[in-house]
């Protein structure tokens, strides 16, 4: 039989939101639509896909089933796509982690590059960020990368592109408010305070392990200035923030840079590179953007003696090609 890959990609959505009406929203159609997309793609299969009750949308044994091979299918359509219109149209990269300010660096790498198209689009996390590009529904991820549970990121490969030195965020009414420098131990008698769950945020969990931060407490991600109000408010907290991180301005806090060692926050380009899969025609013009640009404004140095890096970070050092 031939499948229809509106219908496919409407239960592949559905059964991702779990949800007909943000699944619908999702996809910028009306809900009934959707609904009937997934209806003549069951009948057509014979079998049904998705329970659907008041609750929302649950697949059935069928549907789980179905529901990888679903997701290769739109990923080869994307991809034949690609194919044949891939030069014409700009480099889709997803960016994450939001509240470190990933576009500073992505624009400062694009403007040193004319004529290189790109379209930036906002993710939630690493993970879906991962999922997307492995559907072939992005080109690109950028922000920092971590291992996955359960192989989500097998498939995919990055490079490291910046190394920023992150600075702890104070109320002014900390204790250590008033030093010109801090080293990472100094603040193990500290709360440090996440902006958002504390079991999403890798890099603050590995740098709370190995400096000895046994206080952890997670936030509402509200945005960046509401963070910062929470850091000010509270003169018990710390958190960290990248250098470079332009804040809001706001009289309750001050930023005082790490030293002995200084933490470096690796910024890195995700794309994916399964054997076969050809990588979009600009993803090496910008990855040659982000080594000259890098060169220019000293991006990727590093000195154990004086940084400290999370070992899988370290290791990313070494940068693959695209495709390989």
């Amino acid at each position: 039989m031939d499948l229809d890959l509106g219908q496919v990609r409407a239960f592949v959505v559905a059964a991702e939101e779990s949800h007909f009406g943000r699944a619908a929203g999702r996809l910028g159609i009306s809900q009934q639509g959707l609904s009937k997309r997934v209806a003549r793609l069951e009948a057509a299969l014979g079998v049904r896909l998705l329970e659907r009750d008041a609750r929302g949308v649950a697949l059935t044994g069928a549907g789980r089933r179905f529901l990888e091979p679903a997701r290769w299918v739109l990923a080869q359509g994307e991809r034949a796509v690609a194919a044949v219109q891939g030069a014409g149209r700009p480099l889709r990269i997803d960016v994450w982690g939001h509240l470190y300010a990933p576009m500073r660096t992505l624009a400062q790498a694009v403007d040193a590059a004319p004529g290189l198209e790109v379209d930036p689009v906002p993710g939630r996390d690493l993970p879906s960020v991962a999922a997307a590009v492995l559907r072939g529904e992005s080109d690109a991820g950028f922000g920092r990368v971590h291992a996955l549970p359960d192989g989500g990121d097998a498939g995919l490969t990055h490079r490291l592109v910046r190394l920023e030195p992150v600075d702890a965020l104070l109320s002014v009414d900390h204790p250590l408010a008033g030093r010109d420098t801090l080293s990472p131990a100094e603040l193990g008698g500290s709360v440090l305070r996440y902006p958002a769950a504390v079991d999403r945020l890798d890099f603050l969990n590995r740098f709370a392990t190995r400096f000895g931060i046994a206080e952890r407490v997670g936030s509402t991600n509200l945005g960046l200035e509401h963070f910062v109000d929470q850091v000010a408010a509270d003169p018990a907290c710390f958190s960290l923030v990248p250098a470079d991180n332009p804040l809001p301005d706001r009289p309750g806090v001050r930023t005082v840079p790490l030293v002995g060692p200084t933490p470096l926050y690796a910024w890195s380009l995700l794309w994916r590179a399964e054997r076969g899969t050809d990588p979009h025609p600009q993803l090496e013009r910008l990855l040659r953007a982000f080594t000259a640009e890098a060169a220019r404004s000293r991006w990727l140095e590093y000195d154990p003696a004086r940084d400290w890096l999370p070992d899988a970070d370290e290791a990313a050092l070494t940068p693959p090609r695209p495709g390989s």
